[in-house]
């Protein structure tokens, strides 16, 4: 048998490639667009998502250690996907779509997501709930760097 580390590690890891389906075309689109002067940390994106999707993964783990297998866990792992593939799914579509609107919205739909994993995941245990908090204060930052982005390319939006 697996150990529920490994295998929630995996399936993070496996919706993560979901995220190279992106063509060097749509990356030019988005690397010609003007950027606010405060966005110095851009090459450290990768790295904070890297960060926070661990966090993620290892807050399903404690959620599933809670209560293995049961019907309101299987939810929570559900919940925890779909959280992570709205995430994942934020570059990809804004690129493809070339739409500024596009990531703000999914971004925005993040938010609220891990804002109600969150709290649900609370009762069950605080150190997921805790886990989840990196999320919970990098998705606006991203939501509103998006904002910011619009409002310098306002064609792209």
């Amino acid at each position: 048998m697996l150990q529920s580390w490994i295998v929630i590690g995996a399936i993070t890891l496996i919706v993560q490639f979901g995220s190279f389906f992106i063509t060097p075309r749509d990356v030019k689109w988005f690397a010609k667009l003007a950027r606010p002067r405060w966005l110095v940390f851009e090459p450290l994106i990768p790295v904070i998502w890297t960060v926070i999707f661990i966090c993620g993964a290892a807050s399903a783990n404690f959620v599933w250690q809670k209560n293995p297998g049961t019907l309101q866990t299987w939810l929570f792992m559900g919940f925890y996907l779909l959280l992570e593939i709205i995430t994942v799914t934020y570059i990809p579509l804004m690129l493809r779509f070339r739409s500024l609107r596009v990531g703000e919205t999914i971004g925005s739909v993040g938010v609220i997501l891990g804002l109600l994993l969150t709290f649900s995941v609370l009762p069950v245990s605080r150190f997921a709930a805790l886990l989840l908090v990196p999320y919970l204060i990098w998705s606006p930052v991203g939501a509103y760097t998006t904002e910011e982005l619009v409002q310098l390319n306002p064609q792209d939006a």
